[in-house]
C-alpha cells in the first residue's frame, strides 16, 4: 500500500487508524490466471468459536467501509472483510476481466483459503449483490446472509456497457474527483457530520492502486449486477436484511420485496440512517445483526 502511504498518515479516526494497520495481503490462487493475485484482507476475533462473518464492501470500496462495524463483530465472532477482485487494495491484475463472474470466482477461492468453513456473509450496497451472487452459486459456504442497504433487487443502470476510450476514462475522472466524491459521501449519511474528512481520506486510500481505472471501466462494461429478482426464492440461507430509513442512494422502496421474495427472512429498519448503516450507526447495526444470530453478546453492545 505503498501507493497511499502519504494519504494514510492524514488519518485522524482511531477506527481508520486501526483498521488500516491490519490490513494483510495473501497471494490467492485462481483459475482466473496462472499467477496469484495479492489479496486484501482483516481477519479479527479468531479466538472465538462462532460462526465466522465475511464482510463484502460496495462499489469503488473497500474493506474499510467496515472500520467501525467488524470490530464490534469481532468481539463475539471470527471477523474477516475481504477486497472484492477490481476494488478497494486488492491487485488488480492486467489483462484481467472484472466482471460478477471473476468476483465470485475470486471470492470462493479467497473463502476456501482463509476460512473454509460456512459463514455469515454479510453484504452491503453492490456488495449485497454479490454477496448474493455466491450464496447462490456456493450455497454450502453460506449458512446465514446479511444485506445492508443491498443492490440486486433491480436491476442497475447499463450505461456502463458502452464504457469505451475516451468515455471511459473521462467517466472515472468524474468519479475520482474529490468534489464528486464528497457529494456521494453527503448524500450515503443521514447525518452530513459524517462525511468527515477522516471519511473522504478512507474513501479515496484505493483510488491510487494500479489497474484502478482500467479495472473500473472493465467491471462497468460487463454490466455489473443485474436484478437477481426471479432467483431470490432460491436462497435457503435464513437472511436478515438491514435498512437505513432515510437511505437517499438506492432509496427504501426494495427492502420490503427483498423480505417477501427470500424465504426464511426478516427485515429490521435502522432509524435516523442513510445508506451505509454500518458506518453512521454501526452499534444498532451490530446489535440487530447478533440480536437475529440470538447472540448473548448483543446486549452489551
Amino acid at each position: 500500500m505503498d501507493f497511499c502511504s502519504d494519504l494514510i498518515a492524514q488519518l485522524t479516526e482511531p477506527a481508520s487508524l486501526a483498521l488500516v494497520k491490519q490490513i494483510q495481503f495473501q497471494p490467492m490462487m485462481t483459475p482466473l490466471q496462472s499467477a496469484a493475485i495479492a489479496t486484501a484482507y482483516v481477519g479479527l476475533g479468531q479466538a472465538h468459536q462462532r460462526t465466522p462473518f465475511l464482510l463484502l464492501s460496495g462499489f469503488d470500496s473497500s474493506l474499510l467501509e467496515f472500520r467501525r462495524l467488524l470490530p464490534l463483530l469481532a468481539d463475539s465472532h471470527p471477523t474477516w472483510g475481504i477486497d472484492l477482485l477490481g476494488f478497494g487494495f486488492t491487485d488488480r491484475p492486467a489483462g484481467l476481466a472484472f466482471s460478477p463472474d471473476t468476483i465470485k470466482t475470486h471470492l470462493y477461492h479467497c473463502w476456501r483459503t482463509l476460512i473454509n468453513q460456512p459463514v455469515i456473509l454479510v453484504g452491503a450496497s453492490m456488495g449485497g449483490a454479490a454477496a448474493i451472487d455466491f450464496a447462490l452459486t456456493y450455497p454450502a459456504a453460506v449458512q446465514k446472509l446479511v444485506l445492508i442497504d443491498s443492490a440486486g433487487f433491480n436491476p442497475g443502470p447499463t450505461v456502463g456497457k458502452f464504457l469505451i476510450p475516451p468515455l471511459g476514462w473521462l467517466a472515472t475522472s468524474f468519479l475520482r474527483s474529490p468534489k464528486v466524491r464528497q457529494n456521494i459521501s453527503l448524500n450515503a449519511y443521514y447525518d452530513p457530520s459524517f462525511a468527515s474528512p477522516d471519511a473522504q481520506l478512507c474513501a479515496a486510500l484505493h483510488l491510487g492502486a494500479p489497474g484502478w481505472r482500467q479495472a473500473l471501466i472493465s467491471f462497468t462494461r460487463s454490466g455489473g449486477y443485474g436484478s437477481f429478482r426471479a432467483r431470490l426464492a432460491e436462497l435457503r440461507s435464513p437472511t436478515l436484511i438491514v435498512w437505513g430509513e432515510s437511505d437517499r442512494i438506492l432509496g427504501t422502496a426494495d427492502a420490503e420485496p427483498f423480505q417477501r421474495s427470500i424465504p426464511t427472512s426478516k427485515l429490521i429498519w435502522i432509524p435516523n440512517c442513510g445508506h451505509v448503516p454500518h458506518l453512521e450507526c454501526p452499534r444498532a447495526t451490530a446489535t440487530g445483526i447478533l440480536d437475529w444470530l440470538g447472540d448473548e453478546g448483543a446486549d452489551a453492545l
